[in-house]
């Protein structure tokens, strides 16, 4: 069971890309055999299925020119949390 924030955002990434494959004007057919994958795998990672490998949503993103915002989700410079524990380290020591 996934936490209901991992499993909203995964649909909201699947119907965007379910999007803008409609708005490339790709039928599911030619956008799935660009990615060299199912019809139906395709069909699930609009519906943002949680057990489609993340290969498969990365092939998609850069089938659509986005493949470039995936190695910054977990970029560390943006940790916040982990820069604020840094910070109370810091802090306590003399």
């Amino acid at each position: 069971m996934l936490p209901a924030p991992v499993e909203r955002n995964l649909r909201t990434l699947g119907e965007n890309i379910r999007v803008a494959r409609k708005r490339r004007k790709e039928s599911l057919a030619t956008f799935a055999q660009r990615l060299q994958i199912s019809i139906p795998t395709l069909r699930r990672i609009e519906a943002g299925d949680p057990s489609v490998s993340m290969a498969a949503y990365a092939t998609a993103l850069w089938a659509l020119g986005r493949v470039h915002f995936l190695g910054e989700l977990a970029n560390p410079e943006a940790d916040e949390t982990a820069l604020l524990l840094e910070l109370r380290t810091i802090k306590r020591q003399p």
